[in-house]
C-alpha cells in the first residue's frame, strides 16, 4: 500500500564491541515510495543503519520492523575484495540466493541502464573506478526490490555517469535510501533527510531536499540559541536577587531560596544546541625537500578508446572492441607544478596513476608508455579503493610505518587533525568507515612529506564540510602534483597549471 511504513526503527541502540557507541535509541520511519537521504559526519553510522536495514547487524536493544515480505538491495561503497576476481556473470549470480537461469539479458538490460558496456566474461577487477560504481549500482537494480539503498553512488563516476544517474532516481518509482555528501545530485530527487548526530548518537528526520534541511537546521539552531541566551539572562537575574534577598535575612530567605530553584529550573531547561558536524583542521602537505628540475615526465600514455562488445553476438556483428592506444604527450612538472587528469571513465587514469605511482610504466616497452619520474623523489599516493593502507594494522601502526623521524606524540597530533582520536588511533584500518579511511589517508601524506602527489579521486567518501580544507592544502602544495577528480566544486579551489584531458 502507498504511504504505508515499510522500515520502523524502534529504540534501536548499537554499539561495535564496548568502546564504539554508533547508536542511542534511534526512532524513525520510511514510507513506500519515499526517497530519503541519510546524512552526518563520517563515522556517525550511516553505513551502519544500512546493515541494520538489511540484517547484516542486529540492534543492541530496540527492534527494526520490516513490513511482510520486503525485498532489499544494497549498493555498497565499494566492491568487496574478495569478489574483484570474478567474472560479470559470476559477480550478478551472487546477487541471488537461488540460481538464475539465462541471468544473461538480465545482465543486458541493466547493463544498459547504467550506461555501461562489456562482455559478461570480463573480469571486475580489470574495470576502472568509476565503471566498477556503475557495476555496484547495477547489481542492486538487477534483484528489482521493493527498497534500494545506495551508499556513496557518485563515488568515482564522471560527469555523465552522475547526471545519468541522477536522472534515473529522479524518474525511479520505488523506495530509496542513498547515503551521499553530494548535495546537488541529492537536491535532484530527495524528499526528506535522515540527520545522524554524532554527538547525540540519535537520527533527526527532516522532510524536503538537502537545501531545505539545511535551512531548518540552521532555523532551528538559531531558536535554540535565542531560547539558551533568554533562560540564562533570566537565570542570572533570578541568582542576583536570590542573593540580595538571602542577605536581608528573616521571610526574603524563602523566597530567596525559591527564586535559586526558579534559577536551576532555567539552567535544566536550556537545550544542547546541535552544533554543526566538526570539520578536520586547517593543515599543509609538507612537500620534499631539495626538489630540483624535473620531477616527472610523461610522454606517452596508453588510452582504451571504443566501445566493448557487450556480449558475443555483437561480436559477430563486428562492434568495435575497447582496445589500448598509445597517446603521445609531452609533460614535464617541477616542483610547485600542478596536474589536472581529465578524461570519462575507463579510459585509463586510474591505470596511469597506478603504473606512475608504482614504477611499472617505466618497465614497459619502448613507445608503450613513457614516465619517468626523478630518482630520489617520494611519492605519495592516494588511492581511491585505498589499497594502499593494511587494514590490518591499527591507525597508529598505518601512520608509524610512513612516520620519518616524528615521535608517537606528534603523530597523534597530526591524527587528531583529522579527527582520528581516542579510540579511533587503536582501530583496525579496516574497521574503521570509508570516510575516515580517507581521512586516514591524508594524515599519512602529511607525515610523509612527499615531492611527487598522486591523488586518484580523493573527494570520495569524505564529508563534504571537510573538502574546502582539503582544496586549500592541495592549491598550497609546493610538490609536483598529479590530480584526477571529477567533482568540479572541487577542483575549482585547487591551483591547477596543466590539464591532460586523455578523452580529447
Amino acid at each position: 500500500m502507498a504511504g504505508e511504513a515499510i522500515i520502523r526503527f524502534e529504540k534501536v541502540r548499537f554499539e561495535y564491541g564496548h568502546n564504539k557507541h554508533i547508536l542511542e535509541e534511534v526512532d524513525f520511519s520510511v514510507r513506500r515510495g519515499m526517497k530519503m537521504t541519510i546524512m552526518g559526519q563520517n563515522g556517525a553510522g550511516k553505513s551502519t543503519i544500512f546493515q541494520l536495514i538489511t540484517g547484516g547487524l542486529k540492534p543492541e536493544t530496540g527492534a527494526v520492523h520490516l513490513a511482510p515480505n520486503l525485498t532489499i538491495a544494497i549498493s555498497r561503497q565499494v566492491i568487496p575484495r574478495e569478489q574483484l576476481d570474478l567474472t560479470i556473470r559470476d559477480f550478478f549470480s551472487a546477487c541471488f540466493a537461488d540460481k538464475v537461469y539465462n541471468i544473461d539479458p538480465k545482465i543486458d538490460d541493466v547493463l544498459e541502464v547504467v550506461n555501461l558496456h562489456a562482455p559478461h566474461d570480463r573480469i571486475i577487477r580489470s574495470f576502472s573506478g568509476g565503471q566498477q560504481a556503475r557495476l555496484l549500482l547495477a547489481s542492486a537494480l538487477i534483484q528489482d526490490a521493493d527498497v534500494l539503498l545506495l551508499d556513496e553512488p557518485t563515488n568515482n563516476l564522471d560527469k555523465a555517469g552522475i547526471t545519468h544517474l541522477r536522472q534515473f532516481l529522479v524518474d525511479y518509482k520505488k523506495t530509496l535510501l542513498v547515503i551521499s555528501h553530494d548535495a546537488d545530485f541529492l537536491n535532484a530527487f530527495s524528499q526528506g533527510v535522515l540527520y545522524l548526530d554524532v554527538r547525540t548518537r540519535k537520527v533527526e528526520q527532516y522532510q524536503g531536499n538537502y537545501t531545505n534541511v539545511v535551512e531548518q537546521i540552521s532555523a532551528r539552531i538559531e531558536r535554540e540559541n535565542s531560547a539558551n541566551a533568554r533562560l540564562a539572562k533570566e537565570a542570572i537575574d533570578k541568582k542576583e536577587k536570590a542573593n540580595f534577598f538571602a542577605m536581608k535575612g528573616g521571610r526574603l530567605r524563602v523566597l530567596a531560596k525559591r527564586m535559586r530553584e526558579d534559577a536551576a529550573e532555567m539552567e535544566e531547561a536550556q537545550v544542547e544546541v546541535r552544533k554543526e558536524d566538526k570539520t578536520i583542521r586547517q593543515f599543509m602537505i609538507p612537500a620534499q625537500k631539495d626538489l630540483i628540475g624535473d620531477i616527472v615526465v610523461l610522454s606517452s600514455v596508453i588510452i582504451f578508446e571504443g566501445r566493448r562488445p557487450r556480449n558475443a553476438q555483437d561480436s559477430s556483428r563486428g562492434i568495435k572492441k575497447h582496445k589500448p592506444v598509445q597517446k603521445k604527450i609531452n609533460i614535464s612538472l617541477k616542483k610547485n607544478r600542478h596536474l589536472l587528469l581529465a578524461g570519462p571513465n575507463g579510459i585509463g587514469k586510474s591505470t596511469l596513476l597506478e603504473a606512475l605511482a608504482s614504477g611499472k610504466s617505466q618497465s614497459l616497452p619502448a613507445g608503450r608508455q613513457g614516465a619517468k619520474i626523478a630518482e630520489g623523489v617520494t611519492v605519495g599516493y592516494y588511492r581511491q579503493d585505498f589499497s594502499t593502507l593494511n587494514f590490518e594494522d591499527t591507525v597508529l601502526q598505518s601512520l608509524r610505518s610512513v612516520a620519518k623521524g616524528l615521535d608517537e606524540q606528534e603523530i597523534r597530533s597530526i591524527a587528531a587533525g583529522f579527527l582520528i582520536t581516542g579510540d579511533h588511533i587503536n582501530t583496525k584500518v579496516g574497521s574503521l568507515s570509508e570516510g575516515q579511511k580517507g581521512l586516514v589517508a591524508f594524515a599519512r601524506l602529511v607525515i610523509q612529506r612527499p615531492g611527487l602527489l598522486i591523488l586518484d579521486e580523493p573527494t570520495n567518501h569524505i564529508n563534504f564540510r571537510h573538502l574546502p580544507v582539503i582544496a586549500k592544502a592541495l592549491d598550497a602544495y609546493e610538490g609536483a602534483m598529479i590530480l584526477v577528480s571529477h567533482v568540479p566544486e572541487f577542483v575549482s579551489q585547487i591551483r591547477v597549471d596543466e590539464t591532460l584531458d586523455l578523452g580529447a
